[in-house]
């Protein structure tokens, strides 16, 4: 009662935010009368004084917000003949402070956009906006390119099958459009590289994510990977899939649909024993074998053909649960993938070795700053704000929505669902009303439509069989009586305009724009043909936009787009998102969802309680129920799978964040070690872990900063192995130096002698023992500097191999580890039978494998550096002369060996040295006062001397 008289007299917090954010508009459209005075070279000009402003003088973009706000606007009206509306003013500033925007469909999010990215271009670090589709990508680019070209700002794509060059191009732009799997992947790549100079990616500034909550949330539940072939034999699918067939349902195995599982039962495992020829499957040297077992029998009766995948081509393509897409190239990992293309009879691929992985949480969360739109993100606010940090501001729309929301109508039988909803499509069609069908995967569509086929009823079908008309068939669902069945709608990006879309029919009809010179064209004359396309483009879009008009009119009288949902989606967001295409800027429109009892949603999450709902209320065979009631219970049914799922993704990102902490260190030491002599920065950002508020700091390491960094790495190794054979609490006495000298022997292939049992306290003489050790491999390590000598830019040539090597040992070391995790990872559940937390044990072991993994980076590095030897492939004439000269040296040592021997062994006079000032350690405080340790300082000096 309280939290409702608070809400009356102070508002949501929502309301509050919105009232914040208001003056702005009023802000803006007082400088809109300066900005419509300016020719259009002023605008340029405007924003390079902004860049100066920002990047030389500190001056906060917050200051600049109303003023570039209403340039913008203006440069919308004169490039795109588009003006921002106020409310679309207030979806920018949400979108500037790092928030998510929730902008219903058609209120122009992709305008909305170029707001915030104008004005954090300015900073000149690179602002990136996250799409869900290469074509929205490329089609948004080209689009708002002409908004950002007018205002002086650059604008750059990034698509599959770009080089590095080109990618380090379009990322070098102000603003920088692309998927999201390539800023993922390129993430991935660039820390896998040579050169910092070959990085593509510059440092992760600011983000716009399009569709954030497909892309945050929807998604983020496959990480993203990169892997390399194991040399692992894919037989044992062929075997196991032969056998799976045999195994009864609810007999030998049970399915849980819901935690998507599948367990063997006694009898079961007594079959699979029997059919495969071992005695117990769950012994630990079968447990590879049962893993297969386990992964056939989800393939066969969890992952369904036409609903999770397509085979195409011979080929097993997955099919994005969320957009209908497919997404060629992914697979599914653990060996999943390769028993459903087993099941299907295609080839098997072999399996794959993760060399670089990361989620999607983890990838976005590194921006310094992060936000996003869409039109369904309030319903998973909890969860953006829980993971990512990130507030959701509803913001008003333009125009009232008008649409017509039905209740749900439910059926018993799916048979009788599709024949009711085919019937509506009938009718509605005839007299003139658009509709748009939306199914929750390919055979549904496909069910659907072989129904109308029947019935006679024309329509277009969009799925992930039909996807590359995917644009033009959304663009055109809005025309009189156009029937379209769509699998999903998250992302498609394309407004559904009542009448039809001119542009996008005249583009059908021109054909696709020029886009590269033909062979031997010259540049002008490409320029002049693409103009010429453009210039009939706009005619031709201009007298069909008499005839869409006039189309407008009658689809509006016939009620507008009419949405007809299937069945429900898991999540309440995705059946939003397939609503929301009707009612677009005051539009009329209709929405309705036809369920039976056995759609998977209600025969798994929900059946018991509203089949007994279903009695109450009375129904009987062929009879549909419609009541608020019912749509509660579906909805509540919805609410517990998005929380089942919710707890998925933070399970996912629990374990990841553990990756991720220990992929930070890999992969800021790599940068490091790539950046020492590259005499350019390295961008780092130091986390506060509560807030996740980012300081930037850029280092430049040179040649100097890679020998000390690697006499730190000499010293670490020294003071483990004294730490082994010396340790605290025993006496000296007692320490076991020779089992030093043969650790010292085994890392750096160099001979220490003690010469009797260490003396004094144990602190003092393990220091002693520590500097002894060190000064040796020191002595070794410079006396190979020196002998490999300087190369042409007076760099010593060991500087160059020890990045090479330390780069070597960190890429297969890091490899192996993945490994190594992913073998934990997939063992740690059974932790949980001995009455310890998974999570927990998972933490504790990773961290340990980690600080095993840098002491042997570490180990290999100096090891390897220590044994370097540099062999030169000589010619003929010079192997000859060297046995010449050997022949040669030969007779002189047998005439003069005496001599010769006599000189080699002159005694050297020594010198007595008393130390006048206490010892310092090479870690203690220089006492020269520099604040400095002594070996970054004074010693160093000492020792190069």
């Amino acid at each position: 009662m309280l939290n409702y008289v608070l809400k009356k007299i102070v508002g949501t917090k929502n309301e509050r935010e919105l009232r914040r954010i208001t003056p702005l508009v009023a802000q803006v459209a007082a400088l809109e009368p300066k900005m419509k005075a300016l020719a259009d070279d002023d605008f340029p000009r405007l924003t390079a004084r902004w860049k100066e402003e920002v990047q030389q003088k500190g001056r906060p973009l917050e200051e600049l917000m109303p003023e570039v706000f209403a340039a913008v606007r203006e440069a919308g009206v004169r490039a795109l003949g588009m003006r921002h509306f106020d409310v679309q003013l207030i979806g920018g500033a949400v979108l500037h402070h790092g928030k998510i925007a929730e902008m219903k469909t058609g209120e122009g999010k992709t305008l909305v956009a170029t707001l915030p990215c104008a004005l954090n271009a300015l900073a000149g670090r690179g602002v990136h906006v996250v799409t869900v589709n290469d074509y929205l990508a490329r089609r948004d680019a080209e689009w708002m390119g002409r908004l950002y070209r007018f205002l002086g700002l650059s604008t750059g794509v990034i698509v599959h099958g770009l080089t590095d060059q080109e990618r380090q191009r379009e990322y070098g732009c102000d603003i920088t459009y692309g998927q999201n799997n390539e800023f993922g992947f390129d993430y991935l790549r660039d820390n896998m590289k040579f050169r910092l100079q070959d990085y593509v990616q510059r440092e992760l500034h600011y983000a716009i994510v399009d569709e954030v909550d497909s892309i945050l949330i929807d998604e983020a539940r496959t990480p993203l990977i990169i892997s390399g072939p194991s040399d692992e034999a894919t037989d044992k699918y062929y075997v196991v899939n032969q056998v799976i067939p045999s195994m009864i349902k609810d007999q030998d195995f049970t399915v849980d649909e819901k935690t998507r599982t599948v367990v063997m039962t006694d009898s079961g495992i007594g079959k699979m024993e029997k059919k495969l020829g071992v005695g117990n499957l769950y012994d630990p040297d079968q447990i590879e074998l049962l893993h297969h077992v386990e992964q056939a029998l989800r393939a066969h009766h969890l992952y369904r053909n036409e609903v999770d995948y397509v085979v195409k081509e011979g080929e097993v393509v997955i099919v994005d649960e969320f957009t209908g897409r497919i997404m060629p190239g992914r697979r599914w990992s653990d060996g999943l993938h390769q028993a459903i293309e087993a099941k299907e009879g295609v080839k098997i691929e072999n399996e794959n070795q993760t060399l670089a992985t990361i989620s999607f949480q983890n990838y976005f969360r590194m921006y310094s700053k992060l936000a996003g739109m869409t039109g369904t993100a309030d319903t998973e606010a909890a969860e953006f704000a829980d993971i990512y940090k990130l507030d959701v501001v509803v913001i008003p729309t333009n125009r009232k929505n008008v649409r017509k929301d039905s209740e749900d109508v439910v059926y018993k039988t799916e048979r009788e669902k599709f024949g009711a909803l085919c019937t509506e499509i009938e009718e509605r069609s005839k007299k003139g009303q658009p509709i748009l069908v939306g199914t929750v995967s390919v055979a549904k569509s496909e069910v659907v439509s072989s129904l109308l086929k029947k019935r006679g009823v024309p329509h277009n079908v969009l799925n992930a069989k039909h996807h590359q008309r995917e644009a033009e068939i959304v663009a055109q669902a809005g025309r009189k009586g156009a029937v379209t069945i769509s699998t999903n709608m998250a992302g498609r990006g394309t407004d559904i305009l009542l009448g039809g879309n001119p542009e996008m029919m005249a583009k059908h009809e021109l054909g696709p724009a020029p886009d590269a010179p033909m062979e031997g064209e010259e540049e002008a004359a490409f320029q002049e043909r693409r103009a010429d396309w453009e210039k009939r483009l706009a005619e031709l879009t201009a007298r069909l936009k008499e005839q869409t008009a006039k189309e407008h009119e009658e689809v509006t009288a016939a009620g507008g787009l009419h949405i007809v949902g299937t069945e429900r989606h898991e999540s309440r967001r995705i059946d939003n998102q397939l609503r929301g295409r009707g009612g677009r800027q005051g539009d009329p429109g209709s929405s309705i969802f036809y369920l039976s009892l056995e759609d998977d949603l209600m025969r798994i999450f929900g059946s018991d309680r509203i089949s007994r709902m279903m009695e109450t209320l009375g129904m009987k065979e062929g009879e549909q129920i419609e009541h608020r009631w019912l749509t509660k219970a579906i909805e509540n049914a919805q609410k517990k799978v998005e929380a089942h799922n919710f707890d998925i993704r933070k399970n996912l990102l629990e374990y990841d964040d553990v990756m991720n902490q220990q992929r930070k260190s890999v992969y800021r030491l790599r940068r490091m070690v790539l950046g020492f002599g590259a005499g350019v920065p390295v961008v780092e950002f130091d986390e506060d872990p509560k807030t996740r508020k980012k300081t930037r700091r850029e280092q430049v390491w040179s040649w100097d900063d890679e020998r000390e960094h690697v006499l730190d790495l000499i010293e670490d190794l020294v003071v483990d192995m004294v730490a082994n054979t010396c340790p605290e609490g025993t006496s000296p006495a007692k320490w076991d130096l020779d089992a030093l000298s043969a650790l010292v022997k085994d890392q750096f292939g160099l001979e220490v002698k003690f010469t009797g049992p260490a003396s004094g306290r144990g602190g003092e003489a393990r220091a002693a023992i520590e500097e002894q050790v060190y000064n040796v491999v020191e002595k070794a390590y410079r006396a190979k500097e020196e002998q490999l000598g300087k190369d042409q830019d007076g760099v010593p040539v060991l500087r160059r191999w020890e990045q090479y090597i330390y780069l070597q040992s960190i890429d297969q070391l890091w490899k192996d580890h993945l490994l190594a995790m992913d073998h934990l990872r997939q063992g740690i559940g059974l932790r949980g039978y001995g009455q310890k937390d998974p999570k927990q044990e998972y933490k504790k072991e990773g961290y340990e494998m980690f600080v095993q993994m840098t002491w042997r980076v570490k180990s290999a590095v100096i090891g390897n550096i220590l044994r370097l030897q540099l062999v030169r492939q000589e010619t003929a004439e010079e192997i000859e002369a060297k046995r010449l000269a050997l022949a040669r040296r030969q007779r002189v040592t047998e005439s003069h060996g005496a001599e010769a021997d006599g000189e080699a062994r002159k005694p050297v006079k020594q010198e007595t040295v008393v130390r006048t000032q206490p010892k310092v350690g090479r870690n203690d405080p220089c006492p020269c006062g520099s604040g400095k340790k002594y070996k970054k300082c004074h010693g160093a000096t000492e020792a190069t001397a």
